[in-house]
């Protein structure tokens, strides 16, 4: 199960910009190598890949200061993200989940050092400009399907493992409701730091993936568990 917003933050730390069939492909190999021992030897089975995202949001409007028009639906970004979906759903056995990001609720959101600059006195209302506002996109649906996901596969005894690859606490419940039904629950945070008390409600820890800032050997990419 993989959290592509998390994912794809985290393959750009390690990779750099990647193009939209490369990133797909990665993940689709990231998660065929947790079939793998260390020793890169096949030693399970695979259910199925689930890859939750939402399409980008289809808003029209303008900038809050300067009223230029804006279609989010023919940004460089929106077409990156359609063009990674489709390259998702032509590869074997993955299953994209999406949800969705609702126009109704898309507004401007005065940045952080905006709004600190102005507190302290070091910029006036006056002063703004586009710059210092971004747009709160939200995605809906997302965390539900991925929990309602984990809970039919508990249910249906469909799989004995479950490998999640994110870093975000949301996913607990669905990791308690996974281990009392006797699944082995694995998170793969991609070497990005979690909080302690999160290892109470997994069985394991393993990062396929090349560790930041490092080479991996020999053509093998590096590979930790605990």
């Amino acid at each position: 199960m993989v959290d592509v917003g998390f994912y794809l933050t985290q393959a750009q730390r390690i990779f750099g910009r990647q193009h939209p069939e490369e990133a797909a492909k990665r993940l689709h190999q990231f998660a065929l190598d947790h079939l793998n021992d260390d020793k890169r030897r096949r030693v399970a089975r695979l259910y199925r890949i689930f890859v939750y995202d939402a399409p980008p949001a289809a808003w029209k409007g303008h900038t809050p200061i300067g009223k230029k028009a804006i279609d989010l639906g023919e940004t460089a970004t929106a077409k990156w993200r359609n063009t990674f979906h489709e390259t998702l759903r032509g590869l074997r056995k993955v299953a994209l989940r999406m949800g969705e990001i609702p126009t109704s609720q898309v507004h401007w959101q005065l940045k952080p050092g905006a709004l600190k600059d102005l507190t302290n006195g070091r910029k006036r209302w006056e002063q703004l400009t586009d710059d210092d506002f971004r747009l709160d996109l939200r995605q809906k649906g997302v965390d539900m399907r991925l929990g309602l996901d984990i809970a039919s596969l508990a249910y249906q005894r469909n799989v004995n493992q479950i490998v999640l690859i994110s870093g975000d606490a949301d996913f607990v419940p669905a990791a308690k409701l996974a281990r009392r039904s006797g699944i082995d629950f694995i998170l793969d945070p991609i070497w990005a730091t979690i909080r302690p008390a999160l290892f109470e409600h997994i069985d394991g820890l393993r990062s396929v993936c090349p560790k930041p800032g490092t080479k991996p050997a020999s053509g093998i990419e590096g590979s930790a568990t605990l």
